[in-house]
C-alpha cells in the first residue's frame, strides 16, 4: 500500500554515500547529519509547545496570550531562547558543584533518548529493534536521577523537597505506565516499533482492543501527565510551596534544559500514545470503506504521526488548565489504590480477551 517511504530516500543516501567513501566515514557523517536533525527538530519542537501552550491556556482564561512579538507572537518563544541562552549561569556556594551540574546533562538526555525511539513516519525512525517500547521505558527513566542530584546537590530545602516529591511521584506512576504500556504489548504480541504500527493498518488498537485498550489509554494518560510533573500533578515544582521545586537554584542554560525537557517530555508521552492505541503515523483505515481509506493515504504519514501526538498533547494541557492542584497524600492515593489495581485487573482481562479472540 505504501509504495514511497521514507525508507527509500535513506536508503538511496546510504548507498551513495558508500559508493565514494569508505564505509567507516559514510556511518560517520549519517550519525552526525541524524544527531543535528534531532537537536534542531527537537529545539524547534520545544518552541513550538511553548507558543502554543501559551496560547491554549490564554483561551481557557479569556485572554489573548503572546500576540506582540513577532505577527501573532510567534516570535515570542524565540525571544524567550534567545533571552535564556545569553542569561549568565549562575555558581553558588556550599553546594556540590560536580551533581548540581550534572543534573540538568541527564534530564535533557533521558528526553533527547526518548525522544530519538519514537517512530515519525513511514521508515523515518531511527531505533528499531524487537525490544523497542522495553528501550524506551528504560532510558527515560534516566531522567528521575537528574532531578534528584538536581534538588539534592543544590543544598537548598526547597529544591530537595521539590526532588524528593518527585521521586515518588515519578516512581509511582511509571507502575502504572508500564502496565498500560505492556496491556497493549500483550495485546499486539511484540516490542517493535514497526510491528506495532503494521498491526493498526486495518484498525487502531484503541478501537481494536475493545474496553482494556480504553481503560489503558484513560491510565496512561492520567499517568503521563503526572511522570512530567505537569498539573495537576506538579507538586515538585510547586510555586507557592517551593517556589521553583527541584530546579530553584539553576539559572541560563542549565535552567533551560529542565525547561525543554518539560515540554518534550509532553511530546514524548503524547507519542507513545499514539504509537500504542492511534496506530502511530499510519492513517485512518475503516474495514470495507476503500475510497475513503484511499483518500487517507495520501496525507503523508509524518503528518499523522504529529497531528496525533499534538492532539494527545491538548488534553494534557487541557488537565493543567482545568484542575486544582492534588496534594501529595491525595496523589499518591489515586496511583496506590485506584490506578494500580485498576490497570492490574485490565491487564488480566486483556489477556481474557487475547487468549478467548474476543477482539475485532
Amino acid at each position: 500500500m505504501y509504495e514511497i517511504t521514507f525508507s527509500t530516500i535513506t536508503t538511496w543516501v546510504d548507498a551513495f554515500l558508500n559508493q565514494y567513501m569508505p564505509s567507516w566515514l559514510a556511518t560517520t557523517i549519517e550519525c552526525l547529519v541524524i544527531g543535528v536533525g534531532l537537536l534542531v527538530v527537537y529545539a524547534l519542537l520545544a518552541l513550538f509547545y511553548i507558543y502554543f501552550e501559551r496560547k491554549v491556556c490564554a483561551a481557557f482564561q479569556c485572554r489573548l496570550g503572546p500576540n506582540r512579538v513577532g505577527p501573532m507572537g510567534l516570535l515570542q518563544s524565540f525571544a524567550d531562547m534567545f533571552k535564556m541562552l545569553i542569561k549568565e549561569i549562575i555558581t553558588l556556594k556550599h553546594i556540590d558543584r560536580f551533581l548540581f551540574a550534572l543534573a540538568p546533562y541527564l534530564v535533557i538526555t533521558a528526553s533527547m533518548l526518548t525522544f530519538a525511539c519514537l517512530p515519525w513516519g513511514n521508515g523515518l525512525q531511527i531505533i528499531d529493534f524487537n525490544i523497542g517500547i522495553f528501550f524506551l521505558i528504560a532510558v527515560s527513566s534516566i531522567g528521575v536521577l537528574g532531578i534528584l542530584l538536581a534538588g539534592w546537590s543544590s543544598n537548598n530545602k526547597f529544591t530537595l523537597i521539590g526532588a524528593l516529591r518527585s521521586g515518588a511521584q515519578m516512581v509511582s506512576y511509571e507502575l502504572s505506565i508500564g502496565l498500560s504500556v505492556l496491556t497493549m504489548v500483550a495485546f499486539a504480541g511484540t516490542m517493535s516499533f514497526t510491528e506495532l504500527v503494521a498491526k493498526q493498518e486495518d484498525l487502531w488498537f484503541i478501537f481494536q482492543g475493545h474496553i482494556p485498550a480504553l481503560i489503558a489509554f484513560l491510565i496512561y494518560i492520567v499517568a503521563g501527565t503526572a511522570e512530567t510533573n505537569r498539573g495537576p500533578f506538579d507538586l515538585p515544582e510547586a510555586e507557592s510551596e517551593l517556589t521553583a521545586g527541584y530546579h530553584t537554584e539553576y539559572s541560563g542554560l542549565h535552567f533551560g534544559f529542565f525547561y525543554l525537557a518539560e515540554y518534550l517530555n509532553l511530546f514524548v508521552v503524547s507519542g507513545v500514545a499514539t504509537l500504542l492505541f492511534f496506530g502511530g503515523w499510519m492513517p485512518l483505515h475503516i474495514p470495507g470503506w476503500e475510497a475513503f481509506n484511499d483518500v487517507m493515504n495520501y496525507i503523508p504519514s509524518f503528518v499523522w504521526f504529529i497531528g496525533k501526538a499534538i492532539a494527545i498533547s491538548f488534553i494534557i494541557i487541557w488537565f493543567k488548565w482545568t484542575f486544582p492542584r492534588l496534594r501529595i497524600d491525595q496523589l499518591l492515593k489515586l496511583e496506590w489504590k485506584y490506578l494500580l489495581p485498576i490497570n492490574l485487573v485490565n491487564l488480566v482481562l486483556m489477556v481474557l480477551i487475547i487468549v478467548f479472540n474476543l477482539h475485532f
